[in-house]
């Protein structure tokens, strides 16, 4: 069981640290609206990675099934990084200052992060193939040390993503409104050019190893 903890810490570690389209999305929003904002997003992606791998426990095959499909997941997740990239840029926000420096945010705009949050991480092919080389590294362990390596691998992501929403928010809060939305525009275009790049890499069937 031990070494099932320290093989899921390793890995998450490993899936923490990487540089992803997920860490701008959270600088993005953390700075832009708050740390909350950044929460959900958080969030939502962390309900992702929950689903995939439970699916690919329970049902056998069942993201190498998925991967056939690499193609059209590819071409949506890359249309969802290019179309929040565009939005994130042109759109007008509007940084709120007051003794708590909280942006004001509705609920229904929590849940609309939430879901792109949930949306981007589901479509992006990387995730899944990252998600495919861990269930088939123990594949044949038994069912107790699966869960242990998965549930440390999972709480250890979601650790780090939480800091970085909280590093983020400290940012935030030493920036003024005028360099707050250049760096979300910045955000944006990074998201953007990600988008490309994997549009690129589907279209001409680029191969690209890690996550």
């Amino acid at each position: 069981m031990i070494s099932a903890l320290i093989a899921g810490l390793g890995f998450g570690l490993f899936m923490s640290i990487t540089v992803g389209p997920t860490i701008f999305a959270i600088i993005k929003y953390s700075i832009s609206f708050g740390w909350k904002a950044g929460v959900s997003f958080v969030l939502g992606v962390s309900f992702s990675d929950i689903i995939y791998v439970a699916l690919a426990n329970l049902a056998s095959g069942f993201l190498a099934e998925l991967m056939s499909h690499e193609k059209i997941i590819g071409y949506i997740g890359s249309s969802l990084f290019i179309g929040i990239g565009l939005y994130g840029y042109f759109k007008k926000i509007k940084v709120t200052r007051n003794s708590r420096d909280i942006a004001t945010v509705t609920t229904k705009d929590y849940w609309k992060i939430f879901s792109s949050g949930f949306l981007l991480n589901t479509f992006n092919p990387g995730v899944i193939i990252t998600w495919i080389t861990a269930v088939a590294a123990i594949s044949n362990m038994h069912a107790s040390y699966r869960f242990a390596f998965f549930a440390s691998c999972l709480s250890l992501i979601l650790t780090f993503d939480f800091s970085k929403v909280i590093l983020a928010q400290k940012i935030r809060s030493k920036l003024t409104p005028r360099k707050i939305v250049y760096l979300n525009r910045i955000s944006a275009l990074c998201l953007f050019g990600i988008g490309v790049f994997l549009l690129l890499k589907i279209a001409l069937d680029i191969k690209v190893a890690g996550h």
